[in-house]
């Protein structure tokens, strides 16, 4: 079979002509549409065969989140069906597979369980809203081309976050996991209770061999891409149970589903719930865009095609919002159910319709398949794949070079464990804030000089034997001006004049690492040039980048500057000041200067 025929639209040469972003009117927002356009026969077998033996990862492991997330099993398969047919149509990842998952357990069961006082309805019903809220902001973010907006969280914010969620889903499976239930309090006091559960005896030593048994099939098997490891543990577990007849042990089972398909249904909630489940939706449409936007750049790397982030967002936002109208709850993509189709041939999301379409008909003919399954297993599978977010490795590198960005991952997760997944990923973004604003407030600077047989001017702490010239100073600001930094730039800028060892006459501002200049710092420099003038010393500025002077002209500070103090590089900075100064000149070192 030849290349053609194997790989899926949009080779990495001409994938970015290929995204429908430049197509008018609605066909860009559809990409499934664009895609069947060039639909080739010879994929469908394996769109189907992927579709199918997706469907035995998309039923157990779609119960076990629901069970997670704080509603009844059936809705994590009505969060499986309607969710891929819509990323189908407006999804721009070929490949990748959505559902619900087990990064925003922590975050649904956050919101639903104190709210829903234990009723599954009113449980479902926050979910969906929550589903509808994390789909509308994902649409309106896409829309507004705020695709860009995860990459704000550093990789260690990340992985703080992200660990502390893992620890949170996999504490509150321990109770179903050794048999027993506990008040919910919190992950630390859940942990506390579940310790003081099993010294009092409380555990149920058969569903906790049934658990354990399906954690270790799972993590022995989940290496083995071509193995279904969760199928084989989830229904030898059913099997097992339903043989020996472990219900009469009080084993706690999944029980008859309800047959039928989703309906579409508004998820009604009261006034009361508003402000909670707007915040969980939002901190959902974070965690799950954040998750979806590096999974679908990872295997848009491996097929060669350009996935828009923007469109991406859309695409997770309208997957979200249909499930939430139709019974479903959040959902994200899945770095566990995406390799199983990839491994098992899939060429387009041909193979998740097809996976859809099998669960709805597992729905219709034969609800009672999973009956006898245990719930310690649902909670395996949930704590297998809890294990399987814990980030090491990487971290324990992060120590060994930037130990401030370890620790600001360790804080991070604390804060999901202390205080709750919600209010964590709330520490995570200010930590973020807060890191962003550090690095630019306070950037480094420099003061260069002429070091031999180094082309260029360069910064005089590392070339202490740099020569200056007297009477110059030529100064280097690493960062944008904003209103954080600005007053720093201005006394770094006299401090600088303070110690040159000559009296000051010029100082040049080597500019080229300032990319923007906002209000204050803009007011900042024309009290700085009024000081420095007052003084006799002449502002220049080297290298200024044309978008920032044409902000300078738009706040009115070129004609306080005049044309003649900006120049397109140091050197003819330097040139100038020469000219000015004749006398500066020393016969034989011109030229290392300009």
């Amino acid at each position: 079979m030849s290349q053609s025929d194997t790989t899926p639209p949009g080779p990495g040469r001409i994938a970015r002509r290929e995204t429908g972003a430049d197509q008018p009117g609605w066909s860009r927002w559809l990409p499934g549409l664009r895609m069947l356009r060039s639909y080739k026969a010879a994929w469908l077998q394996h769109d189907i065969v992927a579709g199918l033996v997706l469907t035995t990862m998309l039923v157990p492991v779609g119960i076990a989140y629901a069970v997670a997330s704080g509603v009844p099993g059936i809705y994590g398969l009505y969060a499986t069906i309607v969710p891929l047919l819509a990323y189908a149509l407006f999804g721009p990842s070929r490949i990748l597979v959505l559902g619900p998952d087990s990064s925003l357990a922590a975050v649904i069961l956050a919101v639903v369980l104190p709210l829903s006082g234990g009723d599954p309805q009113r449980a479902i019903a926050l979910a969906g809203m929550m589903a509808i809220v994390s789909g509308t902001v994902c649409i309106l973010a896409g829309i507004a081309r705020l695709g860009f907006v995860t990459e704000l969280l550093s990789k260690p914010i990340r992985y703080g976050y992200m660990n502390g969620i893992a620890l949170t889903v996999l504490i509150s499976q321990l109770p179903k996991f050794f048999g027993f239930s506990i008040n919910s309090e919190g992950p630390l006091r859940n942990l506390w209770a579940i310790a003081m559960a099993v010294v009092d005896g409380k555990t149920n030593w058969v569903t906790f061999a049934i658990g354990a048994a399906t954690l270790v099939v799972i993590l022995l098997l989940k290496d083995k891409k071509r193995v279904p490891g969760i199928l084989i543990a989830v229904a030898g577990a059913t099997v097992a149970v339903g043989v020996l007849d472990l219900a009469s042990h009080n084993v706690a089972i999944l029980g008859s589903l309800p047959q039928g398909l989703p309906a579409f249904a508004i998820p009604w909630i009261t006034t009361e719930d508003i402000v909670p489940v707007i915040i969980g939706g939002c901190a959902v449409a974070l965690v799950s865009f954040a998750d979806t936007s590096v999974l679908s750049r990872v295997y848009a790397a491996r097929t060669r095609s350009y996935v828009d982030p923007n469109q991406e967002m859309v695409g997770l936002g309208v997957a979200n919002l249909a499930g939430g109208l139709f019974q479903g709850f959040p959902i994200s993509s899945s770095s566990s159910r995406t390799p199983v189709a990839e491994a098992a041939g899939a060429r387009t999301q041909l193979a998740g319709v097809v996976g859809a379409l099998a669960v709805a008909v597992l729905l219709m003919v034969a609800p009672d398949l999973l009956h006898n399954l245990p719930t310690s297993a649902l909670a395996a599978v949930v704590i297998a794949s809890a294990i399987g977010l814990i980030e090491v490795t990487d971290l324990l590198r992060i120590y060994r070079i930037q130990r401030w960005e370890f620790w600001l991952s360790i804080v991070c997760t604390i804060g999901v464990a202390v205080f709750g997944a919600i209010e964590g990923i709330g520490l995570a973004i200010v930590i973020a804030v807060i890191e962003f604003l550090w690095d630019a407030w306070r950037p480094y600077s420099a003061i260069l000089g002429r070091a031999d047989g180094v082309h260029g001017f360069h910064d005089i702490k590392r070339y202490p034997n740099a020569r200056m010239l007297p009477g110059l100073v030529l100064f280097r600001w690493d960062a944008p001006l904003f209103f954080a930094n600005a007053e720093l730039f201005s006394d770094r800028v006299l401090d600088a004049v303070a110690a040159s060892p000559t009296p000051v006459r010029w100082l040049v501002v080597a500019a080229e690492p300032v990319t923007s200049v906002d209000v204050t710092s803009a007011d900042m420099l024309a009290e700085l040039h009024e000081t420095l003038h007052e003084a006799g010393i002449k502002l220049c500025v080297a290298e200024m980048k044309d978008p920032v002077k044409d902000k300078l002209k738009r706040f009115g500070l070129m004609p306080r500057f005049g044309e003649s103090a900006f120049y397109p590089t140091v050197g003819s900075a330097v040139s100038g000041y020469l000219n000015n100064h004749p006398q500066e000149r020393k016969p034989g070192l011109d030229e290392d200067y300009e």
